[in-house]
């Protein structure tokens, strides 16, 4: 196999630094191994963020959820090091990642953990009205 694990993490420019705009990614096949036990833990995991100069690659962001496969992790720890590694390659004006571990002893876990760009303020939100299609049923 030619493509490997990766603890790097590649970026481009973001194309409309002049707006904050929201990134949602889905990463439903992360795994790693429970440090005690050895045995594999599954997640998915949810990142959210507002670039500021720059986003980050996708197949790279693959490749380093690739690399902690054969590692053991604390839930906590894997998170919280995932969010530094991708604020720190990337420099947004927000960042969130939710990690959502299956059940491991009876017990679902989910650990979330936010970076802000210091001084940055998000714009306040706008509530639309829901839409109805006049071909929509209705029940």
């Amino acid at each position: 196999m030619s493509t490997q694990p990766a603890k790097s993490l590649e970026t481009f420019p973001n194309p409309a630094p002049q707006r904050d705009f929201h990134i949602h990614m889905e990463i439903p096949e992360f795994t790693c191994l429970c440090p005690k036990t050895g045995q594999p833990d599954f997640a998915t995991l949810i990142l959210d963020y507002i670039p500021a100069r720059t986003c980050v690659e996708l197949k790279s962001l693959k490749l380093y959820m690739w690399s902690f496969r054969n590692t053991g992790c604390f839930h906590e720890d894997v998170t919280n090091r995932i969010l530094d590694d991708l604020a720190s390659a990337t420099k947004p004006r927000f960042m969130r990642l939710t990690a959502r571990f299956y059940v491991r002893g009876g017990i679902f876990t989910t650990v979330v953990a936010e970076h802000r760009q210091k001084g940055w303020t998000p714009a306040p939100t706008v509530q639309l009205p829901e839409f109805h299609s006049q071909n929509s049923t209705r029940g």
